[in-house]
């Protein structure tokens, strides 16, 4: 008997599916109450998608990235940054130096041993120029340093790898919880009257302490870049100016029978503009027609642009909901090269027309307009059900003929709440090198819908 309804449940899944034409799928029919039923169809259509260049995006950040890389498919990137420091209201040194002078000042660029890109032995040099135009508060990728640096006047310079071989492997090895933990730096000696100038002002005119505009119209900031070498790059995790000087102690009995030695130190932080700059080279070959692939390079160089057919869709969608439209993107495996580029984590698919305004105001993914896929992995993006998109779509435009989303690379901040749920904080673009391939065939490219309709059993 249980053999007999199994056949007759196929003979109707039969009779159902081949009932429908090309266009419509009718995979399901559920009887509901008062005579109404829901009929669920199954639509297929087609993404389009581009290479797309964006030199320059909004990239408000407290670290920077150094040096130049090039990679044989996504070409040559050179980074570089500005930066301004932090100065406490009303700041003095410490202590008095002896006879009033500094002895030293220099530049310290601390970086993360294990977050660079390229060889770690490459000999590179970078050079120091001082700003001496106030910088404007923009935080985008393609800020000319040089309308603001004074490029004739280079005040500093020092050859490193990023690898310091002077610090043995024991050293270099310990975890950042021993007392001993090395932090790599590069160590950049400035004139020793850069320094004087800091201690003299806060002398003769302590007005420039007053306030950070006050100090920022004393001391623009700083330019640093890299002048030779193309080998790494390494991502700055702080840039710090270190005033050195010597100052007479006291005995316990009020002699003064000593010498000490100490610093003061001005810091970069959220509180002071840094601008980052990008140059991509050699990447014109990305932005040719492929049917094959699109391309995706960060930072602040190339996206993937998605155009999905509003009108057509929507047509098709007329007097229905829409369940299911999960959407993913498929990437090509990491090239099989030294010092390839890593694919990204995360994607955010983001209409066009916010690009700018979604990172300046801070936002985060509504998962109706934009979506955040979760982190990269079996060489897909995955952004899940995105049926919100297209419902919202219907009720809000449309006539609209077609949508044009941009796939961005992103790094996402994550908290915890009170119950220990974590969170997203923030979504900034992803501002390291990274590089990707998406596969774009059209089998590829294809993507179902489900939807259904609900309509009266007796036709009203």
């Amino acid at each position: 008997m249980k053999i007999k309804l199994y056949i007759q449940c196929i003979i109707m899944s039969a009779f159902i599916l081949n009932a429908c034409d090309d266009e419509l799928g009718v995979v399901g029919v559920t009887i509901q109450p008062d005579g109404d039923k829901s009929v669920i169809f199954s639509d297929t259509f087609a993404l389009k998608a581009v290479t797309q260049l964006y030199d320059s995006v909004y990239a408000k950040s407290m670290y920077g990235l150094l040096g130049e890389f090039y990679d044989p498919m996504f070409g040559n990137l050179k980074s570089d940054y500005i930066c301004q420091f932090y100065s406490s209201e009303g700041f003095r040194f410490e202590q008095t130096p002896i006879d009033g002078k500094i002895d030293s000042i220099a530049l310290y660029i601390y970086y993360d041993r294990t977050n660079f890109i390229g060889d770690s032995l490459s000999p590179m040099q970078l050079k120091v120029f001082p700003i001496v135009k106030p910088l404007e508060r923009n935080f985008y990728t393609n800020t000319d340093p040089e309308k603001y640096a004074d490029m004739q006047n280079p005040i500093g310079q020092q050859a490193y790898t990023p690898r310091n071989m002077r610090v043995t492997d024991s050293v270099w090895n310990l975890p950042s919880t021993d007392d001993n933990y090395y932090t790599p730096n590069i160590k950049v000696t400035l004139p020793q009257e850069l320094g004087q100038k800091f201690y003299d002002e806060t002398i003769n005119n302590p007005a420039s302490f007053s306030s950070q505009e006050s100090f920022n119209a004393f001391f623009p900031g700083l330019y640093v870049t890299n002048t030779f070498g193309s080998g790494n790059i390494i991502v700055v995790s702080n840039t710090v100016l270190t005033i050195h000087y010597r100052y007479l102690t006291e005995s316990a009995s009020g002699v003064v029978d000593s010498v000490a030695n100490t610093y003061e130190v001005f810091t970069v932080t959220p509180e002071v503009i840094q601008l980052n700059n990008f140059s991509n080279t050699d990447i014109s070959h990305l932005l040719e027609p492929n049917n094959d692939y699109t391309y995706m390079k960060t930072p602040a160089g190339i996206f993937t642009r998605l155009t999905i057919p509003t009108k057509e869709i929507l047509a098709r969608m007329e007097g229905r909901r829409v369940n299911n439209f999960n959407l993913s993107l498929k990437a090509m495996p990491q090239e099989n090269w030294a010092y390839s580029l890593n694919p990204p984590d995360y994607l955010l698919l983001l209409p066009e027309d916010s690009l700018n305004s979604f990172f300046r105001e801070g936002r985060l993914h509504n998962s109706i307009t934009s979506y955040l896929s979760i982190k990269y992995a079996d060489l897909t993006y995955d952004f899940g059900n995105t049926a919100k998109l297209l419902n919202y779509l219907i009720k809000n435009e449309p006539e609209r003929e077609e949508m044009n989303f941009l796939a961005i690379p992103v790094d996402i901040t994550t908290g915890q709440d009170s119950q220990g749920n974590t969170f997203i904080s923030s979504i900034k673009h992803y501002m390291k090198p990274s590089g990707v391939r998406l596969r774009k065939e059209p089998q590829i490219m294809r993507f179902q819908i489900i939807s259904s309709k609900y309509t009266s059993i007796n036709g009203d």
